[in-house]
């Protein structure tokens, strides 16, 4: 009884009061009184809108209402809470571990960005030209070895007394020969080291030829490095190559040399101008502080200037001197900043091609550096094209002495000045050059010479000469090459 009086006033507090008859209503084995209409009201229409919707009920054919009531349930989840907070606690050590790891990769990235700088323009100039660097790099090697083979076999044939010596080099070059062609197969980063063993070897073959016979003189020692203590150029090397240019074989105009200052006369400082493609416009030139970086394309400092014309370019105390781009003025640049510090109009000379170089267009204006110090090679209408050569201010540019020659200006390949002598070039075939020409500033003198001057590819762009060590910086169709100098040593 207890039981349904319990069911009944939850029923009551259900449904609210009841009224008019009473139908029984069953909650396990306790009969509970309810209305009859609200019973009909639940049989009817199905559920009835009440403050609780958690219960179910149905009345069964006998007309008795029969219901269950679910409770919620109000126990706190402590548990559950616990292991949510565990689970927050590993995840937050995650995100620390990973957040360092983070950092360590920003740093190892900065890293390695700057050491891709010095690698991002020759990438691009390998997509451009689909070319490889240190492809180039052996062929230039291979090329070197090929000179020496030949020159060692001239040696054999023309060497009086023992060969035992000559046979030893023939045996290192054949071996070196070797080497290359491995090195090129398996390591590729070993240029620099072939290089140093072959100026070793060819270092051996001049003193081996110096020495070939006993009854032959040996070679006047050079002149003190600057020094005028010397009766002229009479011989010169064979060429020695360096490289190919940076910017890669399409750019087959330009100039390149080691820069010179009397203050400072061993400075190893290297530049490379090469002219865009056209042949005509200077943008972009290099520095180079040893000659171990500019083998290697590294570590270099690239500058552009608006803009300098032809291969006449050339580099004095820090300075780069040009012809400015479509006009008749010189130009000096600072190296340091990259500013242009002067210019000046150079009286009377032509320029715009009218009378450049035999087979080179844009240098009607070169200049030249030697121990006496800064010159301009040009030519004038007044001298019906003729050179005319001037001696410049470094810093103002301006003409400290001029000497009108008889030579044609475009008849001439190149020239050079050397303790101030100016030596012209011109062209005897595809593989030689020949220095016939000469005309001395000191004495007024001017006369004819036979150098033959051997050169790797056919046209030569431009010629500098360096003071301290005393040879000649050629630019060969894109190549960079140099040459030894030989003085007629002056009678005691």
């Amino acid at each position: 009884m207890t039981q349904g009086l319990a069911f009944l006033l939850a029923s009551l507090f259900l449904f609210g009061p009841t009224s008019g008859t009473v139908v029984p209503i069953i909650s396990g084995s306790t009969t509970v009184p309810w209305e009859a209409s609200e019973a009909s009201s639940w049989a009817e229409g199905g559920a009835v809108s009440q403050p609780f919707s958690n219960f179910t009920g149905s009345v069964n054919d006998r007309g008795i209402c029969q219901c269950s009531v679910s409770m919620p349930d109000t126990t706190f989840p402590v548990v559950r809470v616990e292991r949510l907070e565990f689970t927050a606690h590993v995840l937050s050590q995650k995100f620390e571990m990973e957040l360092s790891k983070v950092k360590e990769y920003v740093q190892l990235i900065s890293v390695y960005e700057k050491k891709l700088l010095n690698l991002t323009v020759r990438v691009e100039i390998m997509e451009k030209d689909s070319i490889s660097y240190t492809e180039l790099d052996f062929e230039l090697i291979k090329l070197e070895v090929r000179e020496m083979e030949k020159l060692i076999i001239q040696l054999k044939q023309s060497f009086v007394g023992s060969t035992e010596i000559v046979n030893q080099l023939e045996v290192e070059i054949r071996n070196m020969t070797l080497l290359v062609a491995k090195l090129e197969t398996l390591d590729k980063n070993n240029v620099l080291v072939i290089r140093r063993e072959i100026l070793a070897l060819k270092q051996k073959l001049k003193e081996c030829e110096a020495s070939k016979s006993e009854h032959s003189p040996l070679l006047p020692p050079p002149p003190a490095p600057g020094n005028c203590s010397h009766g002229g150029v009479v011989n010169i090397s064979r060429p020695s190559v360096v490289q190919l240019n940076w910017r890669g074989f399409s750019y087959k105009y330009g100039a390149w040399g080691r820069a010179y200052s009397p203050e400072h006369p061993n400075e190893t400082l290297y530049w490379v101008a090469a002219l865009e493609t056209d042949g005509r416009k200077l943008e972009y030139y290099r520095l180079y502080n040893t000659f171990d970086h500019l083998l290697l394309y590294t570590q270099n400092r690239q500058s552009r200037i608006t803009y300098g014309q032809g291969s006449g370019t050339t580099v004095y105390k820090n300075n780069m001197y040009v012809n400015w781009y479509n006009t008749g003025n010189i130009a000096r640049i600072n190296l340091t900043t990259n500013v242009v510090a002067v210019t000046q109009y150079l009286p009377n000379a032509v320029y715009n091609n009218r009378f450049s170089y035999a087979n080179v267009a844009w240098q009607d204006i070169d200049f030249s550096v030697d121990e006496r110090g800064l010159w301009v090679i040009y030519a004038t209408e007044a001298n019906t094209g003729n050179i005319v050569i001037s001696l410049l201010n470094d810093t103002s540019l301006e003409v400290l002495n001029t000497w009108v020659t008889k030579q044609y200006k475009s008849s001439v390949s190149s020239t050079f000045m050397v303790c101030g002598v100016l030596y012209a070039t011109r062209t005897l075939n595809t593989r030689a050059e020949e220095i016939f020409y000469y005309y001395d500033t000191n004495t007024g003198k001017e006369g004819n010479m036979a150098i033959f001057m051997p050169k790797m590819q056919e046209t030569v762009q431009s010629i500098n000469y360096h003071p301290f060590d005393q040879k000649l910086y050629v630019y060969n169709d894109g190549y960079l090459i140099n040459y030894d100098l030989v003085f007629k040593q002056k009678p005691k």
